[in-house]
């Protein structure tokens, strides 16, 4: 049986290979915590913004408001190290960095949708950087070309992160070195002198504080540089959090201080115009330039090393589109990405050739500012899930995670409200394209806990009597092979709306069916149903024959309130098993459970879809559901060109008249856009009346009468095998028996 299922299922499309779990093992005589994560960090923390653009930021919103500024940059930095350190104390943290720990949280999609985008903004940072050298070094030699001179620093940092992510580390130690001395001379310098004042412009227009404050804040996204080299660290798990702290924290306080120095040492119009006014109040101005062109340098040494390695764990994951997976090829020992690296100068290399400062620095806030905050909600969720995997040695209340995705998103939105949807349908677009690949990993992720949070605080819920002003048909379709009876299935799309439930069932009747067998035969018929885009949950079970299997299913499927409550399934025409047929059924109605038989044309199916006969007799029990059932069809995606006649039969003229009367409101009050359509009979069968009326229908709703609990089954038997004779030559037609003990004329009110 098990064969024959598999056997009539159509091939489908087979799912993108999963990535491999291990992208990268970290091994001894890797980078430790000051050289792999705290240097590159302090460093990118302590770079061209800090030079060239902190006293544009003074002058602009005053000592307080630049105070202000960096507190707030800074709490939302030190929020989120602070998740970075939950999830990095987890996990084994490989290459890819932030791209790596959101995508082990939230799954591939998530990680996916800010990984790319948190590639491009680590590219695009690099031609910051470069921008920033070649705006101080024409400024100290105003004969060079400034263009040029980006053009060719980019070009040489990228070389040297080519020959070695540690001989650049390396050389990041001499950049500190000349940081250290710049910011020495300067606060052992002086105010800037009188002669120079007067030299300055006329004073200019300020800017708002919210365009200063993103301009300002890529200076402290520099802890983005110690993650990415992730897959570079000894002990990554251990590395990343006391690197972060420590260079934020050192951040912190450098970013307090110089404002109070550049305040008390020039006014805000000098401050404004002159993007190297530190020069002129250092002790020796040009260990100013050698801070500068150090600071920058080592920012974009940072992340050149850093976006190529995000680009690798993309494409190694599976992420990118199958024709770019060479993207994920590493050489040497260090499994550098060279490749990578070459499309991020070239990146770069754009973004240099276009690009100035102030025009670079907000576009990167806004995608710094979603990692930081998808960062955020994936610790948030996984403290707050509490599941037994999640056992971090560096513990965050999930408050605090929560506080700092507010925090990033409130001030996305303040910095450029337009800029940040844009921004969220970038990510969501990227999240929806990666969702329709259907990739698959080789790890867990925390959606399912969360969803399994939501649905245990749901069914806990729904526990009571049932709502009739929610009711929806939950449907279990007893559909056996999907292929044989695909009309059920799609007539169970078509109700649900994918709003109500639904599960496709299949009773395997082989002997000693094993659950392996039965969880293999769930997945292939999952694959079909997501292949033709049904949501649907599945369920297969092994029976002595398909009536016992019906009825275990109904006796014992469902979880609290969300069981089933109608019964799909097709009609029986075969004789031979017409009395346990109908014994199914009235188990069904015995346990409540509403049944719709569906008597199909297997010539026309449901022909054009353009008109529904409901052969109505009242509100009340089937007449009430039967309405329901044809609103619903109307209203779906594919009978939405349908209309719906509510079919009468009265024996007289006069009968007919008084019908139209009464039954023309009550219709109308149900607002289903149904037309009321009374027949006179005029003595004339109704069976007769049936087939002439209904004949051009695509599908007829006839109502079935109960079975009669007093009654043996055979007369059930004869009635069901009357019912057949009575719709012979209908088109395709569903017989509807109510059984919930609800006013389905209230659902209509």
């Amino acid at each position: 049986m098990l064969r024959r299922l598999r056997a009539r299922l159509p091939r489908v499309r087979p799912r993108l290979r999963p990535p491999r779990e291990e992208v990268v093992s970290s091994k001894a005589g890797g980078l430790g915590t000051f050289g792999g994560v705290f240097t590159p960090s302090i460093l990118t923390i302590l770079g061209v913004i800090m030079y060239l653009r902190f006293g544009w930021v003074v002058g602009n919103v005053g000592l307080a408001g630049t105070l202000v500024i960096v507190t707030l940059a800074t709490s939302i930095t030190f929020l989120t190290a602070l998740s970075i350190a939950a999830i990095a104390t987890d996990q084994r943290v490989r290459t890819g960095g932030a791209y790596y720990m959101i995508s082990r949280s939230l799954g591939i999609e998530t990680g996916g949708a800010v990984g790319i985008p948190l590639y491009i903004a680590q590219g695009l940072s690099v031609a910051l950087y470069t921008i920033g050298f070649a705006e101080s070094v024409v400024r100290a030699f105003p004969a060079l070309d400034e263009k040029a001179v980006g053009l060719v620093t980019t070009v040489l940092v990228t070389v040297l992160a080519l020959v070695s992510a540690k001989t650049a580390i390396r050389a990041q130690y001499f950049i500190m070195a000349a940081i250290a001395l710049s910011l020495l001379s300067l606060l052992f310098g002086g105010p800037v002198e009188a002669a120079e004042v007067a030299t300055a412009p006329v004073p200019v227009e300020r800017e708002s504080f919210w365009v200063v404050f993103a301009v300002f804040f890529p200076a402290v996204t520099g802890i983005m540089a110690g993650v990415n080299l992730s897959g570079d660290l000894e002990d990554p798990n251990r590395s990343i959090p006391r690197g972060t702290f420590a260079a934020v924290g050192v951040g912190y306080v450098i970013y307090m201080v110089l404002p109070i120095l550049l305040a008390m040492r020039a006014d805000a119009e000098t401050l404004i115009a002159d993007p190297l006014v530190m020069r002129k109040m250092a002790v020796w101005g040009d260990a100013i330039l050698l801070g500068v062109w150090g600071a920058t340098l080592s920012s974009a040494l940072g992340s050149i090393l850093g976006a190529p390695r995000v680009l690798q764990a993309l494409a190694r994951d599976g992420v990118l589109p199958r024709r770019l997976e060479w993207l994920g090829k590493g050489v040497g020992e260090e499994d550098t990405p060279r490749v990578g690296t070459m499309l991020t100068l070239a990146l770069a290399l754009v973004a240099v050739w276009f690009g100035n400062l102030n025009l670079i620095a907000p576009v990167l806030s806004m995608f710094f500012l979603t990692t930081y905050g998808v960062l955020n909600i994936s610790a948030a969720v996984e403290t707050f899930l509490r599941s037994p995997s999640f056992r971090p040695t560096f513990r965050v209340p999930w408050a605090l995670s929560l506080l700092g995705f507010v925090g990033c998103v409130a001030v996305m939105f303040l910095i450029n409200a337009l800029a940040t949807v844009v921004a969220i349908v970038f990510v969501v677009g990227v999240y929806v394209w990666l969702e329709r690949r259907s990739l698959e990993t080789a790890w867990g992720d925390v959606r399912r806990g969360l969803w399994m949070a939501v649905t245990r605080a749901g069914l806990l819920r729904l526990r009571g009597e049932e709502d009739t002003k929610n009711w929806r048909p939950h449907l279990l379709v007893l559909s056996g092979a999907p292929t044989r009876r695909w009309h059920l299935i799609d007539l169970a799309r078509s109700l649900t709306h994918n709003r109500a439930l639904m599960t496709v069932s299949t009773v395997l009747t082989a002997k000693g069916v094993s659950a392996e067998r039965q969880l293999a035969m769930e997945n292939t018929i999952n694959d079909f149903l997501e292949e033709r885009a049904v949501q649907s949950l599945v369920r297969v079970i092994a029976a002595p024959d398909p009536f016992v299997g019906a009825e275990r299913l109904v006796d014992a499927y469902g979880l609290g309130a969300l069981a089933p409550n109608t019964v799909l399934l097709g009609d029986s025409r075969n004789p031979a098993i017409r009395a346990r047929y109908c014994e199914m059924i009235s188990h069904f109605y015995q346990n409540q459970r509403n049944v719709l038989i569906v008597r199909d044309d297997e010539d026309l199916g449901f022909g054009e879809r353009k008109r529904i006969d409901v052969w109505w007799g009242g509100l009340k029990g089937n007449g009430g559901l039967m309405i329901i059932l044809a609103y619903l069809l109307h209203t779906s995606l594919r009978w939405r060109s349908s209309e719906i006649f509510l079919k009468v039969v009265v024996p007289t003229e006069a009968a007919a008249e008084a019908t139209q009367a009464n039954l023309a409101p009550i219709v109308e009050q149900t607002r289903t856009g149904a037309t009321l359509d009374v027949i006179v009979g005029h003595g004339r069968p109704f069976d007769a009346i049936l087939r002439e009326a209904s004949a051009d229908a695509d599908l007829v709703f006839l109502g079935m009468a109960a079975p009669d609990p007093e009654a043996t089954n055979d007369d059930f038997e004869r009635y069901y095998e009357q019912l057949g004779e009575r719709t012979a030559g209908l088109p395709s037609t569903v017989f509807v028996l109510a059984a919930e003990e609800i006013a389905f004329g209230q659902v209509l009110a």
